[in-house]
């Protein structure tokens, strides 16, 4: 570990420093009364005995004395290397290179441990990082290493050439204080460990201080933790941190979570930390996954009621809220029940009118006096029995799975009545269109087995009717995973409109690996959504 440790630490001695420096110079040796010494040619003390060498008798004699006042007595003899430990005999492997069949010894470990009882002890420091933390008098001293700090870090390298004497005084917020040393043992071990409650706080460090691999390494671990259990959660957190330093990788990781588990987070305490610009954004998508739109009013106005915002923002809010898709019964309630509505019914009274005409009247009637492609009239993925079914598929490797649902024809008050049988077709390998096989009379699928190929499925209706008259279907497949012990979202696959299926199904799914991130208990956990969407008649409006 000595040769290592001081190697490392003397690389960058500074000038004044009286330890011998690590770059070769030449050295001259004097003999007097038969004693020699070996003295190095930069010392100050060393040019003064060549003056006095050259000088008078009694400054030979005063320059021999000196001599023999410095010679040290020849080092004793290192000491015989220590046995390889055992778990060190496992680093040494044979691996046959293509072009000259070399050895290579893998001690890689040893080193790390090396270089962490280097910081950890401090042996051959040449600088010393006062961390204080802001507004506090608190400072924790961090003995260190010149070379390892500027091989990692162009801003350490910087600070260190700017300086003025062996310690450098860094100012930290209280949080990121607080996980410095872990920071510092990263740049000498080039490993960490992380809590969800750290990760901010040590992205911070590793942007300000330009450690790239560790920024990105961190911004991989929020992304791959967004389900992960904390007490006051941590997503909501994140997207802000991410939205402040311009990481949009982060910032778009945290959305899509955000929006495709909104359910979940709505009945969570972090609900209610949602900020005002990102609450207006989930208001405006399409691909929110959730219950029904009736459940994300009733949580809108528990979040309006424990924040307070300000009567603009309410007013925006509201407007976002699609009342078409909540059924006409639940807004009569809402109407008499709901403090908020009552509260802002001015507001929002010509959209609950638009919504009241939506349910009562035909869609093609509508589309002939109202654009029916506005967002009032788009539904959202909702998970309740009238949009969609669930589907878990056990053992989806095994072979072809057929399965039968019924939705709704449409969400207004008109349609919602009359029902739509839909059958769908998992194949875990290619299925041609010409190996379609076509409908039995229970409306049950009979398909072709195909080898090789990508699992695929297929959604299409078992009977045609003249309902669908100025009706389209969106269809969805949400595939579910387990992440941190927690069942989220994992995919989602839209179908365009004209087709039956989605080309891209499960296209990097490994579903014949039991561990595959797709399967939960080696079964694949589906849920169809069904969402109809009406067509604005090409008529002149009266």
């Amino acid at each position: 570990m000595c040769g290592t440790s001081v190697e490392l630490g003397h690389h960058r001695s500074e000038p004044n420093q009286d330890h011998v420096v690590n770059r070769q110079r030449k050295n001259h040796t004097f003999a007097s009364s038969g004693h020699s010494v070996r003295v190095s040619d930069g010392s100050l003390l060393h040019r003064l005995l060549l003056l006095l060498l050259m000088g008078s008798p009694v400054q030979q004699v005063s320059a021999t004395l000196l001599l023999l006042f410095l010679q040290k007595p020849p080092p004793p003899p290192p000491p015989p290397p220590p046995p390889i430990p055992a778990r060190l005999h496992a680093a040494l492997k044979q691996e046959l290179a293509l072009d000259s069949g070399a050895t290579v010894l893998n001690h890689s470990m040893s080193l790390v441990q090396r270089m962490e009882s280097l910081l950890a002890l401090g042996n051959g420091s040449d600088v010393a990082l006062r961390v204080q933390t802001v507004g506090t008098d608190e400072v924790k001293v961090i003995q260190a290493h010149s070379l390892v700090l500027t091989m990692q870090s162009d801003v350490f390298e910087e600070l260190l050439l700017t300086r003025n004497n062996s310690a450098v005084v860094l100012s930290e917020t209280a949080d990121c204080a607080a996980v410095f040393d872990k920071f510092v043992r990263y740049l000498y071990c080039g490993d960490i460990s992380v809590r969800l409650d750290q990760a901010i706080s040590l992205h911070k460090l590793a942007s300000k201080y330009h450690v790239w691999g560790l920024q990105q390494g961190l911004t991989q671990y929020m992304t791959q933790h967004l389900s992960s259990e904390s007490p006051g959660g941590h997503v909501i957190s994140w997207y802000n941190y991410a939205l402040q330093m311009g990481d949009m990788t982060l910032r778009d990781s945290c959305l899509q979570y955000l929006s495709w588990n909104l359910s979940s987070v709505l009945q969570s305490g972090e609900w209610g930390s949602i900020s005002e610009e990102l609450l207006l954004s989930l208001l405006q998508r399409s691909d929110l996954i959730l219950q029904s739109e009736l459940e994300l009013y009733e949580a809108l106005e528990a979040w309006i009621n424990q924040n307070q915002p300000v009567s603009g923002t309410v007013e925006s809010a509201l407007k976002a809220v699609r009342y078409g898709m909540i059924p006409p019964q639940h807004l009569f309630r809402l109407q008499r029940q709901s403090p908020l509505m009552l509260k802002y019914y001015e507001s929002i009274r010509d959209l609950l009118y638009l919504a009241f005409q939506f349910h009562s009247a035909s869609p093609i009637q509508l589309a002939k006096y109202f654009d029916v492609n506005c967002s009032i009239f788009t539904p959202r993925n909702y998970l309740s029995s009238s949009w969609g079914s669930p589907w878990v598929i056990n053992n989806p490797t095994r072979d072809d799975r057929s399965f039968s649902f019924q939705t709704q024809l449409g969400p207004s008050g008109h349609d919602s009545s009359k029902r739509v049988t839909w059958n769908a077709l998992f194949s875990p390998r290619w299925l041609p269109l010409s190996a379609r096989s076509t409908y039995t009379e229970l409306g049950a699928m009979q398909p072709t087995r195909t080898d090789g190929g990508r699992p695929r499925i297929i959604v299409t209706p078992a009977t045609s009717s003249p309902d669908f008259a100025g009706v389209s279907f969106q269809k969805t497949v949400i595939v579910m995973a387990r992440q941190q012990g927690k069942v989220v979202v994992r995919h989602v696959y839209n179908f365009h409109q004209s087709t039956e299926e989605a080309g891209d199904f499960l296209l990097d799914a490994d579903l014949q690996r039991r561990s595959s991130e797709y399967l939960i208990d080696s079964s694949l956990y589906l849920h169809i959504v069904i969402k109809p969407l009406y067509h604005t008649l090409l008529v002149a409006r009266k």
